[in-house]
């Protein structure tokens, strides 16, 4: 399905976000191979670059990807993504390295593929699902104007065992009305 969609080269204030290539994987695998971000993902943490290769490009996944790039230092700092779940509606994910967390990277660059999404695609919906323990991740969503639907109770298999999920939603409509502020 996607891949009749664009994966357009998109701009933020700070960020350059631009489709996710392999050798993305060497800048995002201290972060993805640490057990202490992994804790999180449903996903263990990746034992080798080249695993993450493989799973980062899966020829078979039906998602699009970007690698937000710092436009000051060439930095790669994080990876988003937007995967279809159903007409009109697309499931957003995001990912900050390690070392660039606290930095407003994910609400900047996820607030761009928003835009992107109702505006220029004419999506209805934006869905998102986070680990209620990942206060960090359900603040980008608040901040972004998202209201939580759902708590599902051990509803998600992690690399951890059975683990709670929330369920975020955004309308068109309540994007258009609020164009959320930084």
């Amino acid at each position: 399905m996607t891949q009749d969609l664009p994966t357009p080269t998109l701009e933020t204030e700070r960020f350059t976000m631009r489709p996710l290539v392999p050798a993305d994987a060497e800048a995002l695998f201290p972060t993805l191979s640490d057990p202490d971000h992994a804790q999180f993902l449903i996903q263990a943490p990746f034992e080798s670059v080249e695993a993450l290769g493989d799973w980062l490009c899966d020829p078979d996944w039906n998602g699009r990807s970007w690698s937000g790039i710092d436009r000051s230092t060439g930095e790669l700092v994080g990876r988003i993504v937007a995967v279809p779940s159903g007409e009109g509606t697309f499931e957003i994910g995001y990912g900050t390295v390690k070392h660039r967390h606290k930095q407003g990277v994910a609400v900047e660059c996820v607030r761009r593929l928003l835009a992107y999404l109702f505006e220029e695609e004419g999506i209805h919906r934006a869905i998102a699902g986070t680990d209620p323990r990942n206060v960090a991740s359900n603040r980008v969503l608040e901040k972004l104007g998202f209201r939580r639907e759902a708590h599902y109770v051990e509803s998600c298999r992690s690399h951890l065992g059975w683990c709670d999920e929330y369920y975020w939603g955004l309308l068109a409509r309540e994007w258009r009305a609020a164009k959320p502020a930084n």
